[in-house]
């Protein structure tokens, strides 16, 4: 099952990185930053909105700090602007495009409806309340919320614009379904589930607005990355 992990990768080279990066966007943040560093306050560098101009670079390229990083500030900027002030559900939603983009699925997206009850079916295939039902139903409920966030044309194109409520829709029900399954078992895990499957449309909304800025429209294609590059360009 896809669980944050984000703080749990962190390094202190990477926030290191991620300092220095403050400094040069900002020389009056060098300061602070590399104070919160020393203190430990990891949380108060990351929340920092210098942390967040940092991070998403100068002309047209993001900065050069971990994927994790990249995703996690704005990610967390945009969710706190939101008013959903949770660390766990904004590691959880980070994590998403940090994991399916290394992964296998991440040049496929489910066929519109049919795709939908195809990921039903193979939820229902699985011993009812069981582990194994709760990892299939968080999965596909994970990327079901990063197709539609990161990817809407794609899940569009499938059923119209429509299709990318269908999606977000499947992911908060899949995540519950997983959270009653855990409930017994791991309750922490349960909560993280239930509390993202309550707020799947905020996390939605968040990877939506984040990925117009590292990913952009038409990413698959030559023209949407070119597009994207010159954009940041007159930012």
């Amino acid at each position: 099952m896809i669980a944050p992990m984000i703080h749990r990768l962190l390094r202190r080279d990477d926030l290191a990185r991620l300092v220095a990066e403050i400094g040069r966007a900002d020389p009056d943040e060098a300061q602070p930053a590399a104070q919160a560093l020393e203190a430990g306050d990891v949380d108060r560098l990351l929340d920092s909105r210098a942390a967040l101009d940092a991070v998403r670079g100068h002309g047209g390229a993001p900065a050069p700090v971990p994927l994790t990083l990249l995703w996690y500030v704005p990610v967390r900027a945009a969710l706190r602007q939101r008013g959903l002030d949770d660390i766990d559900l904004a590691d959880y939603t980070a994590t998403l495009p940090v994991v399916f983009a290394s992964s296998r699925v991440s040049g496929r997206v489910a066929q519109g409806e049919r795709g939908l009850a195809a990921w039903w079916n193979a939820i229902g295939a699985m011993p009812s309340g069981t582990v194994a039902q709760a990892e299939c139903a968080a999965d596909v409920g994970a990327l079901a919320l990063w197709w539609a966030g990161c990817f809407p044309e794609a899940v569009a194109r499938k059923g119209g614009k429509g299709m990318i409520r269908a999606y977000v829709t499947f992911a908060g029900q899949a995540l519950k379904l997983a959270a009653r399954a855990m409930c017994g078992r791991s309750p922490g895990v349960s909560a993280l589930f239930l509390g993202a499957a309550e707020q799947a449309e905020v996390l939605w909304d968040a990877l939506h607005d984040v990925r117009r800025d590292y990913v952009g429209p038409r990413a698959a294609t030559a023209e949407g990355r070119l597009e994207r590059f010159l954009s940041r360009l007159d930012s």
